[in-house]
């Protein structure tokens, strides 16, 4: 199921800070939401550095950038002061984002019962319509950088 040019479903979901984040708030910036499955694990600290890395040029196009993983905030915050991350990151521990964005991962890693998230990148314009999605045909896998930026 897709979600491009649909209205992206809403969320409210606690930050590495404990605050609470809706998605509908930021309407009017264009939002970049990077689903990962697991803090700390090798590819997500590559692909969630890579958009550390990118905050300016993603900023220049009036863009927010929001990790979204099914982590506890604590594990997210330890997460993002090792990596010096300047993005939120936000804790989906329910899975309702993941499963409204179709990107639940199921028995992950072998682990029955356990869900995480797949690695997926939405972009949202100001409207709230998502105008860019990809997901990974397998977590091991990063997203496509240019073409993040050239959908903003």
């Amino acid at each position: 199921m897709s979600l491009n040019g649909q209205t992206a479903p809403d969320f409210t979901l606690f930050n590495h800070e404990k605050k609470p984040v809706t998605l509908s708030d930021l309407r009017g910036k264009k939002v970049v939401l990077a689903f990962f499955p697991a803090a700390f694990t090798g590819v997500c600290t590559k692909e969630l550095c890579t958009f550390r890395d990118s905050m300016a040029a993603m900023n220049d196009l009036n863009a927010t950038v929001l990790g979204i993983s099914v982590d506890a905030p604590f594990s997210n915050a330890a997460f993002a002061k090792q990596n010096e991350l300047n993005f939120p990151l936000l804790s989906d521990y329910a899975r309702g984002a993941v499963r409204a964005y179709g990107v639940a991962l199921d028995n992950f890693a072998g682990m029955e019962g356990y869900t995480a998230s797949q690695r997926a990148v939405f972009v949202v314009d100001e409207a709230g319509k998502v105008v860019y999605e990809w997901i990974a045909p397998n977590p091991g896998v990063e997203p496509d950088y240019d073409a993040v930026k050239a959908a903003l």
